[in-house]
């Protein structure tokens, strides 16, 4: 669908890409990886068009419809959440206002015999049946749908966009893009301003309703969701990895023992032989051999050892000084703005030493509850710091604070204290900062490097008390095990405020849940977290039933089933795994049905055959009624399976 051919981009003299080539499939789910500066971003901007590689080709069909999605972007606060989504049927409105404008000429013309009537009436009848195709029927029903899952209420439709965070606006953006049904998304970063919830639903629409899908993400668990294929960009060049992220780590580990293991196979040739003609260069009896062993070196394509990043150095936190047994008691904490309530009755006590996370939706009160326990705003409720409690805290803007007339590296080193000041060149390498990057003023950084270095200050200050807001965002995933491994070997007490999964995974042994007003508290990590978020709706499933059923039967103990219901349980689940199935092969009937059709479509003859776009366009009304049909069932499928394993 797309192919890239040759691809070489370099800047100031230095190659970037070189002489890349490789295809992008209809349907494939890429991962573009690499480290920081590799070119992922470059990538992504080249084969969406917006920037031109120094050599090479990118290749796609003159109709191919991409989308991009930057990490930054330009925000319009003109219109509603509403209004500004619509603009992604900004076609629709156009086709309509040209069909209307045709209606009202028609309404106005008397020549009902002329040539020019009945070519009026041909046009109007072929702009209606594209308008029809274009999905004007239920393009609000999608608009609604695709807003709620990034996390929207309906509440918030009507209000303008100004209203917002800046985290909000790329929410809408992304809504948009989504909407517009391309070809191809490419996406840079997706799932930094997006909570758990809205994480998952992206995960399902960019599996179950996107065409072809590229993206770059530090959130392992995501990428691993929704990728079958990753591209490593390393050195200037890719390695093509038909797999997904987990499996592409173990591979790649293969290859590079292998690599090396065939690099000193080589060396050890290249040195023989060098030896060899060394040895006998002199000696007329041996001029033959020599001859032969000198072109052979001369033919001889040396192998490259990919560059090894060596950064991941075993980073501390600086001891942290002993705190109170209760770091935090928090009683009946309230906090409203106006009449808006945040979240009330917020109790809960911190004991030294543990680490928790706060998740929930964006604008439930995370962020609200660590300015509190700061002291930055007022509240009601009672809410106490232990004895001799010492704050590290990193907030979302921290890295607006940092001073930007200093170099990176003397923004470290006037924090440093002790034995630290002799491996701050270490510790800068292992968050991207090697070499002359170290000597750069802060103020040229970009945003993610000043998170970067604003992280790497925080490190370095002796307290006892972590409170991290969004630490992940802008950290690639070797950086982000850094410092996961730097937090868990801290001693002190730490609180998290993020959506990454996979960072909180081993990391956190309770998890508070922010939403509807409240702060709840469970025992365990991420993962089981949200497991007994699913198990928990469940049950209210089950109960909601049970109340509208007028022969229930009396209620089991809890987790109690007997055996007749098990094995009805059992037959259940494989009607449901044999609906699943037969969904599937009409899926893929029909997909095969449409890629016939848009080949037709892509001749002239085709092109011309109204009766081929009407039938393209019930099949694809076929196919959206078809997908949501296997969502249900898939759930369904997924609720069976997670009670028979109660």
């Amino acid at each position: 669908m797309i192919s890239i051919e040759g691809l070489t981009v370099e800047f100031g003299g230095n190659p970037l890409f070189d002489n890349i080539t490789y295809v992008v499939n209809k349907r494939d789910r890429i991962a573009l990886v690499g480290k920081n500066g590799a070119g992922k971003t470059t990538m992504l901007k080249i084969i969406a068009g917006l920037q031109a590689p120094s050599s090479g080709s990118v290749n796609r069909p003159r109709d191919l419809s991409i989308g991009y999605l930057p990490q930054q972007m330009q925000l319009s606060d003109t219109r509603t959440v509403m209004q500004e989504a619509e603009q992604a049927f900004a076609h629709i409105f156009e086709m309509q206002k040209r069909v209307d404008s045709m209606n009202e000429e028609l309404a106005s013309r008397t020549d009902y015999e002329s040539e020019e009537y009945q070519e009026l009436i041909e046009r109007v009848s072929t702009a209606t049946e594209q308008l029809a195709l274009a999905g004007s029927n239920n393009y609000q029903a999608d608009i609604e749908r695709t807003l709620m899952g990034l996390g929207f209420v309906r509440s918030d439709f009507d209000r303008p966009t100004a209203e917002f965070s800046g985290g909000w606006r790329m929410r809408i953006e992304l809504a948009k893009l989504l909407l517009q049904r391309h070809d191809v998304l490419l996406l840079d970063e997706p799932t930094n301003h997006l909570d758990i919830e809205s994480i998952q639903w992206l995960e399902t629409f960019l599996a179950t309703r996107a065409g072809a899908v590229m993206l770059v993400s530090h959130d392992r668990a995501f990428i691993d969701n929704v990728t079958t294929r990753t591209i490593e960009i390393s050195l200037g060049k890719i390695y093509d990895y038909q797999v997904n992220y987990s499996k592409y780590v173990v591979l790649r580990q293969e290859r590079l023992e292998q690599q090396q293991r065939a690099y000193e196979n080589q060396q050890k040739q290249i040195q023989d032989t060098e030896a060899f003609i060394e040895r006998f260069r002199y000696k007329a009896t041996k001029a033959v051999q020599v001859q032969s062993r000198i072109k052979q070196l001369e033919k001889i394509e040396r192998i490259e050892v990919d560059e090894i990043d060596n950064s991941h150095i075993s980073l501390r936190f600086p001891p942290a000084p002993r705190s109170g047994d209760y770091p935090i008691i928090a009683e009946e904490v309230r906090k409203c703005y106006g009449d808006h309530l945040v979240f009330d009755h917020a109790t809960f006590t911190l004991k030294r030493g543990e680490k928790v996370a706060f998740v929930g939706k964006n604008g439930e009160g995370k962020s609200t509850l660590v300015k509190c326990i700061m002291g930055e705003i007022p509240f009601d409720g009672s809410l106490k710091l232990g004895h001799n409690v010492k704050i590290g805290y990193f907030a979302q803007n921290q890295a607006s604070l940092l001073d930007g007339t200093i170099t990176v590296f003397d923004t470290i080193d006037r924090v440093a204290v002790g034995d630290i000041r002799t491996k701050i060149r270490d510790i800068l390498g292992a968050f991207m900062f090697g070499g002359e990057a170290s000597d750069k003023k802060v103020s040229v950084l970009s945003g993610g490097e000043k998170t970067r270095l604003a992280m790497i200050r925080l490190l370095l200050e002796p307290v006892n008390l972590l409170i991290l807001d969004e630490p992940t965002n802008h950290l690639d995933m070797r950086t982000k095990d850094v410092l996961k491994k730097a937090i868990a070997e801290f001693e002190g007490t730490v609180i998290i405020v993020s959506h990454d999964r996979e960072f909180l995974d081993g990391l956190v042994e309770k998890v508070y849940e922010f939403g509807g007003g409240r702060v709840r508290e469970h025992l365990g990590g991420i993962y089981d977290f949200l497991e007994k978020k699913k198990i928990d709706s469940l049950r209210q499933l089950e109960l909601s039933q049970k109340a509208t059923t007028k022969s229930a039967p009396a209620e089991k103990s809890e987790g109690k089933i007997s055996y007749e219901e098990r094995k009805e349980l059992a037959r259940r689940i494989k009607k449901a795994e044999r609906t699943v199935t037969t969904i599937e092969e009409e899926i893929s009937g029909i997909e095969y049905a449409i890629d016939i059709l848009e080949q037709k479509l892509s001749t002239p003859e085709g092109a011309a055959d109204m009766q081929l776009y009407e039938e393209h366009g019930k099949l694809k009304k076929q196919l959206d009624e078809v997908m949501e049909r296997w969502e249900s069932a898939t759930e369904e499928l997924d609720e069976l399976k997670n009670m028979n394993d109660k």
